[in-house]
């Protein structure tokens, strides 16, 4: 007897269609998987041999033949663990095969007839409701994550007896209902917040540019200085995600098998903060099967990099892709994968090995040979993609005994939320989102300048040695400044400020 049941399987962050082709026939005891199937789902004939008996089924006894169709496209994981163990329970007659053609089902089978969480169930969820398909049967624990699919029955399922009775219809599972805006309310309580932070007013006011315009930003301070502390809490006033971006950036982190157990939405912007150890393959992503790396985890949030200059030079070189591009391609003999890697870089270090150059209370021990060789680490073709450079002095002990008196991230927020707004009109019908991701042609369009503040650009980048790079980068940031601002168009004080955040492209740094 043939039977068919639709399942599904991922690609990147994309999921396709599967069909888990059984058939069983007269003869000798044997059992075939065909379709490009990894180990994990070579061995998970066992698997359903034991969740069967264990479930009170016996296995076929008959010519087995199971095809993983498309037969040209890898199949990996376990997922496909219940729908092969319906397919022999359908055709040894045990299911109603009507049902099967209206469900998608997905799930790793325990030996106990459990069935568990997979991975990669929110972009079977939304390619299934982008097929028409009205019903998917899931783990109970990855019912969450399918349920913020709109428009599709999410059936949620324990065990496989649970499974068969629910296509028999002879068992009642409600599906899981969830309120979408109810999640994002609750996501905006945050641990952290901006008001906590004492003193540093400077390096908060460029962290706030940052999140308006979606900036790429380095702090360069002593340790003790706050570095640590003030990136963490950039989430807290960057403007809230809006579904689309929710959606996309919980398809990775299912995709990677990083979404908690009953998490459902990602609804906050990610904050990503690998070690300086961190290789090539767990930075950008890779491995056999490409995975994501912690360039896609941090899609729509934060990549921190926190002592920048301790991170091998192949590393860095390798984030010019996903900072230029927002997305990054892994290439392998078995597959290509595509990932988006929209992120801010918001990166720290010492200014010199010992990390006191430039700290009054502090002698630094470093020659200049020293220094001008751990900065020289910092490339320039990656500093040229980030726009914002600020100093952080260490906070003095009056700071510390001051009462924290600063504004909360919710103020914060509202004023980079205001100007995301503008950019977001400014930008309409364009593939541009925020001020950072103009180009040159685009920074001609939007950021004219009157003579004034012309001729104050054109001193300041002479007076100060600044590099030619820094001239469309110091126009960014204007622009944002001026969205803050809510003025349309770019004054003297808005290239002043501007200026102020390109330390590192002094003669200074680089002599």
């Amino acid at each position: 007897m043939y039977v068919r049941v639709l399942s599904a399987g991922t690609q990147g962050i994309d999921a396709y269609a599967m069909e888990v082709e059984v058939d069983l026939s007269a003869g000798m005891p044997y059992y075939a998987l065909v379709g490009l199937p990894d180990a994990a789902i070579k061995e998970s004939r066992e698997r359903i041999r034991s969740a069967l008996v264990n479930s009170g089924y016996a296995f076929p006894q008959r010519r087995i033949t199971i095809n993983l169709a498309p037969a040209d496209i890898p199949k990996e994981g376990s997922s496909v663990d219940l729908p092969i163990a319906i397919g022999l329970l359908a055709g040894s007659g045990l299911i109603d095969t009507g049902e099967l053609e209206k469900s998608i089902i997905l799930g790793e089978l325990s030996l106990d007839g459990e069935v568990r969480s997979v991975q990669g169930v929110l972009p079977v969820a939304v390619s299934a409701q982008r097929q028409g398909m009205k019903r998917i049967l899931v783990p109970r624990a990855n019912a969450n994550e399918a349920a913020v699919v709109d428009g599709l029955d999410v059936i949620p399922v324990e065990t496989l007896q649970e499974a068969m009775d629910y296509l028999n219809d002879t068992g009642t599972i409600s599906p899981v209902k969830l309120d979408i805006s109810q999640i994002f309310e609750d996501s905006c309580v945050y641990a952290v917040d901006f008001q906590e932070v004492k003193g540093q007013e400077n390096v908060k006011r460029a962290l706030e540019v940052a999140a308006a315009g979606g900036h790429n930003l380095i702090m360069v301070g002593p340790p003790g200085s706050g570095k640590t502390m003030l990136a963490k809490r950039l989430p807290t006033i960057m403007a809230g995600m809006t579904l689309n971006e929710a959606l996309e950036t919980t398809k990775i982190h299912s995709i990677a098998g990083r979404l908690l157990a009953e998490q459902s939405l990602i609804a906050t912007r990610p904050f990503r903060s690998p070690h300086h150890s961190v290789s090539d393959a767990g930075l950008i992503g890779g491995g056999a099967n490409p995975k994501p790396g912690e360039v896609s985890l941090a899609h729509h949030g934060v990549l921190f990099l926190d002592e920048l200059p301790e991170f091998s030079r192949n590393v860095l070189e390798n984030l010019r892709q996903p900072l230029e591009d927002g997305t990054v391609t892994i290439s392998r003999a078995r597959a290509s994968l595509t990932y988006p890697s929209r992120f801010m870089l918001v990166a720290a270090c010492n200014p010199c090995p010992c990390g006191y150059f430039g700290d009054p209370s502090h002698t630094c021990t470093c020659n200049p040979t020293q220094i001008q060789r751990y900065m020289s680490r910092l490339s320039g073709p990656l500093l040229d993609r980030i726009d914002i450079h600020i100093e952080v002095p260490a906070v003095t002990v009056d700071d510390l005994h001051t009462p924290p008196s600063g504004e909360p991230s919710a103020t914060i927020r509202a004023r980079v939320q205001a100007a995301r707004k503008i950019q977001a009109q400014r930008f309409e019908g364009s593939d541009l989102h925020c001020n950072a991701h103009m180009g040159a042609g685009d920074i001609q369009t939007y950021c004219p300048l009157e003579s004034g503040p012309r001729e104050l650009l054109r001193h300041g980048i002479e007076r100060l040695g600044l590099s030619a790079r820094a001239y469309d980068r110091i126009l960014k940031v204007a622009r944002t400044i001026a969205d803050l601002a809510q003025s349309d168009t770019i004054e003297a004080e808005h290239i002043s400020e501007a200026i102020q955040y390109r330390s590192l492209d002094r003669k200074f740094w680089l002599n």
